[in-house]
C-alpha cells in the first residue's frame, strides 16, 4: 500500500482520518495478524487499510445477508469505549445487546438465561400497565429493585427470542467468554479486532482500532446502516409484490 496520507480511495482516507489504521506495539501483536501490518510509526504498529477495508465490505455483505433473512445480530461491546456505540447503535434497529459484563451461558445455556428476560419483560409489563398497586409497599420496593438489577444485567437482550444469527463483537480477547460461545453453539463471529486479538476468533473480522471511541463507532455504524439499508429494501420489495397481485 502507498503512503495512507496520500492514498487516493476516499473510503481508506476517511479510515485513515478517524485513526482505524492504529494497532499496538510489535510485543502486543499476535502472531496471525502479522499478514495485516503495514509498518510502525512511532514504535506503534499500523494496519494496511486497503485489508480493512476488503475485510469491512466481507463483513458488510454478511449482515445484508442477515438482514434479508431477519435474522438477529447480537452486538457485543462491554468496554467503556464501546457501550455508547453499541447501546445506540443496537437500540437504533431493535436488535440485541450486550454492552456491560458478558453474563456466562447467554447463548449455551439461552433457555434459563430466556427466564430471566420473560421475567424482567413481565415485570416491566406490570409496572407500566400499573397493576403493581395491588402489593404493599414493601413489596413493590422489592419489586422495584429486581426490575432495576435485571434491566442493569438483560436489559439489552429484550428482544433476543431466540438464538443470534451472528454477534458483532468489538475485541475478540476482551470478549472472549463470548466468542468461545458462539463457537460452541456455532454461531458466527463478526468482530471489530486490533492487533492483539486471535484472528481465527471471528468469522468475519475487521481489523482495525477496536480502543477508541471514534473507530469503534465508525465501524458499528457502518454494521448498522447496512442492516437497516437491506431490510427496507426488503420490505419495498414485499410492497412491490403485494401491488403487483393486486
Amino acid at each position: 500500500m502507498s503512503d495512507m496520507t496520500t492514498e487516493k480511495d476516499p473510503f481508506i482516507e476517511r479510515l485513515f482520518n478517524i485513526g482505524a489504521h492504529f494497532a499496538f506495539s510489535k510485543s502486543r501483536r499476535h502472531p496471525s495478524m502479522s499478514p495485516y501490518i503495514f509498518g510502525v510509526k512511532n514504535k506503534v504498529e499500523i494496519f494496511d487499510l486497503e485489508e480493512t477495508k476488503k475485510k469491512l465490505e466481507e463483513a458488510k455483505k454478511f449482515v445484508s445477508k442477515l438482514a434479508s433473512e431477519r435474522k438477529n445480530i447480537l452486538f457485543v461491546g462491554g468496554k467503556n469505549e464501546a457501550r455508547q456505540a453499541i447501546t445506540r447503535g443496537s437500540e437504533s434497529i431493535d436488535m440485541p445487546y450486550v454492552s456491560r459484563r458478558w453474563v456466562g451461558g447467554t447463548l449455551t445455556n439461552f433457555p434459563e438465561i430466556k427466564k430471566r428476560i420473560d421475567r424482567l419483560e413481565k415485570l416491566q409489563d406490570e409496572r407500566d400497565r400499573g397493576e403493581l398497586g395491588k402489593y404493599t409497599k414493601k413489596e413493590r420496593l422489592m419489586i422495584d429493585r429486581e426490575i432495576e438489577r435485571l434491566e442493569y444485567i438483560f436489559g439489552g437482550l429484550l428482544s433476543l427470542k431466540e438464538l443470534p444469527g451472528a454477534l458483532f463483537v468489538v475485541d475478540t480477547k476482551q470478549e472472549k467468554i463470548a466468542v468461545d460461545e458462539a463457537k460452541r453453539k456455532g454461531i458466527p463471529v463478526i468482530a471489530l479486532m486490533n492487533s492483539d486479538c486471535n484472528l481465527e476468533d471471528a468469522d468475519y473480522p475487521i481489523l482495525a482500532n477496536d480502543s477508541s471511541i471514534t473507530s469503534i463507532t465508525f465501524f458499528v455504524n457502518e454494521m448498522i446502516d447496512t442492516y437497516k439499508e437491506n431490510l427496507g429494501a426488503k420490505k419495498e420489495e414485499s410492497k412491490e409484490e403485494k401491488k403487483e397481485d393486486k
